[in-house]
């Protein structure tokens, strides 16, 4: 697997890049929180439990595993709800995949069908589906037939989302991307209701 370089943490790069699942868990932990930290996650996880292991999270006591995900620093802004997350994907890899996210990406007939795959995930919607089957194919060479038709203006070269950070200029750049999608998006909507 290639070397993934999003967090601007060197171990928890290296847990990324190691473990497709660990991967996984950081795009469902990317929301409503700055991306570094969503994909620093995981190696709080498993630094914390022991393992990454799909089944053993899965199985995992709530209460005790919302504690641990809950310590500062926390997995999320957000621990309670996105523990429940985890474990519910936990859940679903291990009992759909035997326990290897991989599967969810090398088993996909076409990019329309891994993009079907990552939907049915929680927490996963379209954009994020979309996102991380360009993070796969961009950083991992997981490139099924289609996969461009199915990420959209993802596929482009660009600074568009976490699928391009491959340092910290990148992920600056990506920043600012958004901060310009943002402002541009507030532009328009003040103008309308203006």
């Amino acid at each position: 697997m290639a070397t993934i370089h999003i967090t601007g943490d060197e171990h928890a790069d290296q847990v990324l890049s190691d473990d497709p699942f660990a991967l996984l868990v950081g795009m469902m932990l990317d929301q409503q929180y700055p991306m570094e930290h969503a994909f620093r996650g995981p190696a709080k996880v498993l630094d914390r439990f022991g393992t990454l292991d799909p089944a053993r999270i899965a199985a995992a006591d709530p209460e005790s595993f919302t504690a641990l995900c809950s310590t500062p620093p926390a997995i999320h802004r957000f621990p309670g709800s996105m523990t429940a997350r985890l474990q519910e994907l936990a859940r679903i890899v291990e009992d759909e995949y035997d326990g290897h996210a991989e599967r969810i990406w090398t088993e996909a007939v076409d990019g329309r069908d891994l993009l079907k795959r990552m939907q049915a995930l929680p927490g996963f919607g379209k954009q994020k589906a979309q996102i991380f089957v360009a993070l796969l194919a961009k950083q991992l060479d997981v490139r099924p037939d289609g996969w461009e038709a199915a990420v959209g203006a993802y596929a482009e070269d660009g600074y568009r989302s976490v699928a391009d950070v491959v340092d910290g200029a990148s992920l600056q750049k990506v920043r600012d991307y958004k901060k310009e999608k943002k402002a541009a998006a507030k532009a328009m909507s003040s103008s309308v209701s203006g």
